[in-house]
């Protein structure tokens, strides 16, 4: 592991499954203020939304968080240890002094403060449920909540029941242990993309879409939005084949998988976090070390990313759905095994969503990626993935 700690950022969901706030976390018991600094000062900080919060570690508060006004919510742990207690509560009571926006990550060993004690109350999905009933409903009048590791769909459901305002997504990795109902929709867009991998012709993909318009419908939604701010609308399939080239629309159509197909008022989260992984790796794959005569591995990288989370949404073991899609090897090895290049940076990705920190940290490392670059890369990656808003 690298000398220097990794800062790995986490959004986090609001009740309408939107990105609501950020929480950037350490290994437990390391600090890393330089890398904070680093976040703080990058100049996509300032291009998220400027009415989301982040939440900075208060173990490695810097001195540029306080110029980041409300946005900044510095978060001190209950169970503090005693080599750091005097240094913290000297902190804390300089920021309450400040008026700063203060947040308390709970502990299931001690008693949780009286509402409006702390602006904002992080804890745990476990620890939350075994509370006393309408306990957090009380807190939650002047506080807000956000609830941390959520493994299940039911975690997910009890949190927005239970005064919750946001929280993590580590749900999102989980396929549904009830096998689902075919999504027609879906089938057939795994049939484009399986014809998309196989170099089909125009007239081909078009008639697909034709058979199925919803496809259509969210395919324009998705191009015409932010992240791709055409300067006139794009209105057909043929126009935006034109005006796109045919390996920048296969990247969209790889996100409309993700994509609601009836209205688009309220898509899967999985398709910024589909988004999010794409640009990561391909933003990541020119670390990695590839064979040079691999052609467009950008491409392959971002296609890896989002096909990652097919298993979930589709509720599917990726081998069946990799018998379906026409992948090149090192895909079908990274996707299906967790192995090769691409595999062993995709299994990194996955444990930071996980968070498991210090695993993803040693593998990080062992890939060669420094913790500059990585921070680096998530703040694109994330910046990039939060402008995807399907026009209304």
């Amino acid at each position: 592991m690298t000398k220097l700690p990794y800062v790995f950022i986490h959004p986090m969901l609001g009740s309408d499954d939107a990105w609501a706030a950020f929480l950037a976390e350490l290994p437990n018991g390391t600090r890393n203020p330089e890398l904070l600094s680093q976040l703080a000062n990058s100049p996509q900080f300032d291009e998220f939304d400027q009415r989301l919060p982040w939440f900075f570690p208060a173990e490695s508060n810097c001195g540029s968080l306080q110029n980041k006004g409300e946005r900044a919510v510095i978060v001190f742990s209950a169970d503090i240890s005693p080599d750091n207690h005097e240094a913290l509560t000297a902190l804390e009571s300089q920021l309450r002094q400040a008026s700063r926006k203060l947040a308390l990550a709970a502990s299931s060993s001690i008693k949780l403060p009286a509402s409006g004690t702390w602006d904002y109350l992080l804890i745990d999905a476990s620890h939350a449920r075994s509370l006393p009933p309408y306990n957090l409903l009380g807190m939650a009048s002047r506080t807000v909540i956000g609830i941390t590791g959520l493994h299940t769909q039911n975690d997910r459901e009890w949190t927005l029941a239970n005064a919750s305002s946001f929280s993590t997504g580590e749900y999102l990795l989980a396929r549904s242990a009830m096998p689902g109902k075919a999504d027609m929709t879906k089938l057939k867009l795994l049939k484009l993309l399986s014809l998309i991998e196989g170099d089909a012709s125009t007239s081909d993909l078009e008639d697909i879409f034709r058979e199925e318009s919803k496809l259509s419908y969210s395919l324009l939604r998705l191009v015409n939005s932010a992240a791709m701010s055409p300067r006139s609308p794009i209105t057909s399939f043929g126009q935006a084949i034109n005006l796109l080239g045919r390996r920048q629309l296969q990247r969209w159509l790889q996100l409309l998988v993700y994509s609601d197909p009836n209205n688009g008022q309220h898509p899967t989260p999985l398709l910024p976090k589909a988004a999010a992984r794409g640009r990561l790796i391909e933003l990541l794959c020119s670390r990695l070390p590839l064979d040079p005569a691999l052609e467009h591995p950008e491409d392959m990288a971002f296609m890896i990313g989002t096909f990652s989370l097919l298993d979930v949404l589709l509720n599917m073991p990726m081998s069946e759905i990799l018998n379906q899609l026409p992948l090149p090897e090192l895909a079908q090895q990274a996707l299906g095994e967790l192995e090769g290049p691409f595999g062993k940076l995709l299994s990194a990705v996955c444990a930071v969503e996980k968070r498991e920190l210090t695993v993803a940290s040693e593998k990080l490392d062992a890939l060669g990626i420094s913790p500059e670059i990585y921070l680096d890369t998530q703040l694109t990656a994330i910046s990039w993935a939060a402008k995807i808003r399907p026009a209304n």
